[in-house]
């Protein structure tokens, strides 16, 4: 017996469980191998051929189920992250406490370094005053924040896209990315925008997804004209 035969326990051990060699990919690959080195180069093993072409199968369909459950993972987590957020819009007693939220807690479930509340007044005068919660701008800024520069941007979708010329001062800060989420408040009164900042270049981007962005949207606007009803 040599040092790379098997010991009668080792032995023993394969014929007790034969499917440990099975799964290990290693192992069958060797053994194949060593078969087709065996026969020699002028026979095609069509098992061996088969085998391998199965395992390349086998691992496009991890890779597809790995990005499935990344995906669904990723889905749940956001899912959390907005029911979190919806909560905390509901805590506040008054307009002020509101308002403060959406740079506090608000902000921070939402992991976006600025949250800003753009409406539009048809009073207004001058430069609109930034750094605050709330913003209030002439009419027309909305629109055209929402455009970015850009002809034909649908005015009642979730935007996600680098900072654009038309929103950086709104931010007030060093945003990169942003969301836009446009707030219809009802015939009588004029637009309104809630708008999402981050400094890293990839937290907003239009190769994502906008459905729960679109749904907590749907929420805050509902939440705000009950405060502007009282």
């Amino acid at each position: 017996m040599t040092d790379q035969a098997l010991t009668a326990e080792q032995r023993q051990a394969l014929l007790d469980d034969p499917s440990s060699i099975l799964m290990d990919r290693d192992l069958m690959r060797a053994i194949v191998g060593a078969h087709e080195e065996g026969v020699g180069a002028n026979v095609i093993d069509i098992r061996g051929r088969a085998m391998t072409a199965l395992e390349a199968r086998l691992d496009r369909l991890e890779s597809a189920h790995e990005h499935v459950i990344s995906a669904a993972y990723e889905n749940q987590s956001g899912m959390n992250t907005v029911h979190r957020a919806v909560l905390s819009l509901l805590e506040p007693l008054d307009f002020d406490g509101f308002l403060d939220n959406l740079q506090g807690d608000l902000a921070d479930i939402l992991r976006v370094d600025t949250l800003v509340l753009v409406m539009e007044t048809g009073t207004k005068e001058g430069a609109p005053e930034l750094g605050g919660p709330l913003t209030m701008v002439p009419a027309g800024t909305v629109a055209r924040a929402i455009a970015g520069g850009r002809r034909g941007q649908p005015s009642g979708e979730v935007i996600l896209r680098r900072v654009a010329s038309a929103t950086a001062a709104l931010h007030g800060g060093t945003a990169v990315s942003e969301a836009l989420i446009p707030l219809d408040l009802g015939p009588n009164r004029m637009p309104a925008l809630l708008l999402m900042g981050s400094d890293e270049p990839g937290r907003f981007s239009a190769a994502q997804g906008t459905d729960l962005l679109r749904f907590f949207g749907q929420a805050f606007r509902l939440i705000l004209m009950r405060w502007l009803d009282e």
